[in-house]
């Protein structure tokens, strides 16, 4: 088979236009998908671990700069069916002492946070947040 200097082999050409085709056809839902996450609501997961088989979980925490454990658990506050908060201290010293109107025993069962798993070392009001982050507020025994 001959063919003319510079130009490709019949199945080669073929070849690269097919792989031209999929890269034309990947790229608009690449950029699609570019374009969802930076219009996609940034948000946080609180869930609320009563250590009696009850949880709530509030899915939807909108996330924005510097929001931290406590804040976060402030908008679960706010929502209408949220929770009750009470606390000791202000600023870097907050400290959650009651949730709905569970309280720290002090020796045994307190209320702890972790954020994705990691259990919180420092206040509440300190420790801030990303998106997608989760957040446990649980009324458990320290470990």
């Amino acid at each position: 088979m001959t063919h003319l200097p510079g130009s490709l082999p019949m199945a080669r050409r073929t070849w690269l236009f097919a792989a031209l085709l999929i890269a034309g056809c990947l790229l608009p839902s690449l950029s699609a998908l570019k374009a969802q996450e930076k219009t996609a609501p940034k948000t946080v997961t609180l869930t609320v671990d009563y250590g009696d088989g009850v949880k709530k979980v509030f899915s939807e925490i909108p996330w924005k700069e510097k929001l931290t454990v406590f804040a976060a658990l402030e908008e679960a506050v706010k929502h209408p069916r949220g929770v009750k908060v009470k606390t000791t201290g202000r600023g870097s010293t907050t400290m959650v002492i009651a949730i709905d109107e569970l309280t720290n025993t002090g020796s045994e069962r307190n209320w702890l946070f972790r954020v994705n798993g990691d259990l919180g070392d420092r206040s509440s009001a300190l420790v801030e947040l990303a998106p997608g982050d989760a957040v446990l507020w649980q009324f458990a025994e320290y470990e």
